[in-house]
């Protein structure tokens, strides 16, 4: 699943394709809003932890992968 996060104070935003749940997601970022977590932690496909402090969480947007188109084609 496509994951996007709004970091205050800085100008883009964090994509990652992750293979977790969008219930584990959504959990993660409850716990980190919540204050339970300092840290709002996250794995990417490849393995990858993603840590965001919590305190500057602007946002997080859920989303589907979406296929990347290869090559030549009628669209």
């Amino acid at each position: 699943m496509e994951v996007k996060i709004g970091v205050q104070h800085a100008p883009r935003e964090i994509v990652l394709e992750s293979g977790q749940s969008a219930e584990e997601v959504e959990q993660a970022v409850s716990e980190a809003l919540a204050g339970k977590s300092p840290l709002l932690s996250l794995v990417d496909e490849h393995g990858r932890k993603v840590l965001v402090p919590a305190d500057r969480l602007a946002y997080v947007e859920l989303g589907e992968p979406a296929p990347r188109k290869v090559g030549f084609g009628a669209l």
